[in-house]
């Protein structure tokens, strides 16, 4: 990768989403602390807005096209942005899908079109910026050369299962710069958030169920679904012998605690692994504590596993 390439990812318009400032503290804790350890330059985009997330694409997903487009029209029209930065699977996936709409629905692009000039803003155009998530982020402006030269507390063989999610990979078609050969990322085995771990110092399990659906859209109207699909999740990890999970969506990141106190509390079945995000995991191999990354913050209590390794 070109230093010109790795320039563009340095300083980026950070869109954390609803999720970061309630329920994912923590990774948005983190995030910013692993971004200030690594020289890496977060400027939060500017009077952002929700996404859309699901509830207002299953009512009117033009609606969602211009919400996601506001904010990408925000970094690019009034902060000068490049690179949109989104941690959040379902931000990311939103912002990716809207972008992908506006570049081949002229529907989408006149209600973006009409909804901007109603708001008293630029429209945006697609191909203004470029939406990235927080593993595209580090794994571009840093790499795992540059991680290593910086770790300093590595995570000593740490075991870990690499869940990603589904939305981080599908629908396939708006990811085009995923399976694009040597160096992109894959849409069929995802590897950045394991790249990046290995470079730390953790040892990746083989895990099956990296994509698999954790159940989040189905939470609260069906519980007893969400919390068997992620049951599997979390045996599939135990079986592989992973003793974390690492996470890289707050949906996600939630829905694997939350269902994992639900599966032991209605159904009486116990597992230990615990549920951390990728980016507390890199700041504890960066040295920072486990106060700076929010670790005590998640509801999965990994602190007696984590002292025991000698991690904080």
């Amino acid at each position: 990768m070109s230093d010109d390439k790795t320039d563009k990812y340095r300083r980026v318009a950070y869109y954390p989403g609803c999720a970061l400032e309630g329920t994912g503290h923590a990774y948005n804790r983190s995030t910013r602390q692993v971004g200030k350890a690594l020289g890496l330059d977060l400027v939060e985009v500017s009077d952002w807005n929700c996404c859309g997330a699901m509830e207002v694409k299953n009512i009117d997903p033009k609606i969602q096209t211009y919400l996601s487009s506001r904010v990408m029209s925000i970094a690019a029209n009034r902060m000068g942005m490049d690179v949109v930065m989104a941690p959040c699977n379902g931000c990311y996936h939103n912002l990716k899908k809207a972008e992908y709409d506006l570049a081949h629905d002229p529907a989408s692009a006149e209600v973006v079109g009409r909804l901007s000039a109603k708001a008293g803003h630029d429209a945006y155009r697609a191909g203004q910026v470029e939406t990235i998530h927080a593993l595209d982020w580090i794994k571009a402006a840093i790499g795992e050369e540059g991680l290593r030269q910086r770790v300093r507390n590595g995570l000593k063989g740490l075991r870990v299962a690499n869940y990603y999610g589904c939305m981080y990979t599908r629908p396939r078609h708006i990811f085009p710069e995923k399976d694009a050969g040597p160096g992109s990322e894959s849409t069929f085995e995802p590897h950045f958030m394991d790249d990046l771990l290995a470079a730390a110092g953790a040892l990746n399990v083989e895990f099956p169920l990296k994509t698999a659906c954790c159940g989040g859209a189905h939470t609260l109207s069906d519980s007893d679904t969400s919390t068997k699909l992620v049951l599997n999740i979390l045996r599939a990890a135990e079986t592989a012998g992973a003793e974390v999970i690492a996470t890289e969506c707050p949906t996600c990141h939630s829905g694997l605690e939350m269902h994992q106190i639900r599966a032991d509390r209605k159904f009486g079945h116990k597992t230990q692994v615990k549920i951390i995000y990728f980016t507390q995991l890199l700041g504890l191999a960066l040295g920072l504590t486990a106060r700076q990354l929010g670790l005590h913050e998640n509801v999965s209590d990994s602190l007696e596993l984590l002292a025991a390794k000698g991690l904080t």
